[in-house]
């Protein structure tokens, strides 16, 4: 049976993601198959998952996902491989609020039943650590807290003493990560660079692979691990290919939950990559689009000039066909979009508004969507969970574009608006996961068949 582990950390920033990279590219260049998951709703982490494994990294998260959907993703991909690694987000215990486990790498380790390996960054401590270890092994007595692995130590000398601090507690020491500038990843709005737009691929992450390796022995983590058996659970029956739809796919439309278009394609969808950057055609025959999120903002002059694709999109949208777009594929509908340089640039035109890139974040969070209208996704009264994360605030009006969303935030706070559909095409800001409401992907399928 395959093993796995969660690679979780004290906070953000103690390097739990290029650790999860080193061991991810250190087991694959071993030969192991390797499979990647991200706890939270991060598109981020899940493409560079991809980058040092080969394989789609799948997202898992115990508030946009019930346990038995989390437990049939986690299986389907995890069966077949020889090591599952999921990377926690934020802290350990870190989810939706203060007082609550929900979306937690800790409640997704229960949920699964894998132990955890906690990343602390030890910076600056010495038998400090041990405290603050003692406290997250202790604070939860029901989260398998196995090991740990200190980063950012400064000598041998420094990791020996952390090593001895640690002794008597009953968590093993996995090994002392030194302090190495030049391996740290390039970050900006929203996150790390993604994995499209990373330099040097393959030097980083071996060098990440040669970090963990050094400092770790990866035979004996291996051994150490249980064997991960999970339920059977079923998936229903998968329709042959036969509905062409169209998503877009490039540097600047790069964030999709892998189960969306897995759905999608279970249902029936032949999904066609194209390129909004590139090409000046869309692929032929397709019933719908699917416009997903990323970075225009960076893209945004390269979009603006491809007034062919602009074009065909507008024209697209205005057939009646469906299209669904969020946040970055939102954006690309809108009539135009200034950058953090105060440029405009001309975007689609299909909806009347327009964006405009902020100095800080104009939201982020959990939202739990109720559809007011029958949309592409779905009839009045259907429900989904999501995420919402960008710099962008959305300016201007227009008529003919409905409200069709009631949107709930993380303390349960209603609004109206976040969604909106005009003739047959739904925009929104919000990031929705299907697995949280597997007939949206059905529904909108069959609406393109139509």
């Amino acid at each position: 049976m395959p093993k796995a582990i969660v690679i979780a950390g004290t906070s953000s920033g103690c390097g739990k993601t290029s650790v999860a990279l080193g061991l991810m590219k250190a087991f694959a260049r071993k030969g192991l198959v390797v499979q990647g998951f991200k706890s939270g709703p991060d598109f981020i982490d899940p493409g560079l998952h991809r980058m040092a494994t080969g394989l789609p990294s799948h997202n898992l998260d115990g508030w946009m996902l019930s346990a038995e959907e989390i437990h049939r993703i986690f299986r389907r991909n995890h069966e077949g491989c020889d090591i599952s690694i999921i990377e926690g987000a934020m802290g350990l215990f870190d989810g939706i609020g203060a007082v609550s486990e929900e979306g937690s790498a800790a409640q997704l380790a229960k949920i699964l039943g894998v132990p955890v390996m906690l990343v602390v960054n030890a910076r600056g401590m010495a038998r400090s650590a041990a405290a603050l270890v003692k406290g997250y092994a202790e604070f939860d007595p029901n989260l398998r807290l196995d090991s740990v692995l200190f980063n950012m130590t400064g000598s041998s000398a420094h990791g020996q003493i952390l090593s001895q601090a640690m002794e008597g507690l009953g968590v093993q020491v996995l090994g002392s990560l030194p302090r190495l500038p030049d391996l740290q990843l390039p970050s900006r709005h929203l996150g790390l660079v993604t994995a499209e737009d990373l330099d040097r691929r393959e030097e980083r992450l071996c060098a990440l692979a040669d970090w963990v390796e050094r400092s770790m022995d990866l035979d004996a983590l291996l051994d150490a691990l249980p064997e991960c058996a999970m339920p059977s659970l079923s998936d229903g029956g998968v329709r042959m290919p036969e509905i062409r739809i169209g998503y877009a796919r490039d540097r600047a439309f790069c964030f999709y939950y892998e189960e969306n278009l897995r759905m999608l394609r279970q249902a029936g969808a032949e999904l066609v990559p194209f390129s909004p950057l590139e090409d000046t055609n869309l692929p032929p025959a397709l019933k719908g689009l699917y416009l997903g999120g990323g970075y225009p903002e960076l893209h945004a002059a390269e979009l603006s000039a491809n007034t062919a694709m602009r074009g065909k999109i507008r024209d697209f949208c205005a057939s009646g066909k469906p299209v669904y777009a969020e946040c970055g594929g939102f954006m690309y509908l809108m009539r135009s979009l200034r950058t953090r340089a105060g440029q405009d640039h001309t975007m689609a035109g299909v909806f009347d508004f327009s964006c405009a890139m902020e100095g800080r974040h104009q939201a982020l969070g959990y939202r739990e969507v109720e559809l007011s209208a029958a949309t592409p996704l779905g009839s009045a009264g259907g429900r989904a969970r999501g995420h919402e994360f960008h710099y962008s605030s959305q300016h201007g009006a227009d008529p003919a574009a409905t409200q069709v969303y009631q949107v709930s935030d993380r303390n349960g706070k209603t609004n109206a608006g976040g969604g909106y559909l005009k003739g047959n095409c739904l925009g929104s800001y919000v990031h929705l996961h299907f697995g949280s409401n597997p007939l949206m992907a059905a529904h909108f399928v069959g609406a393109c068949g139509a």
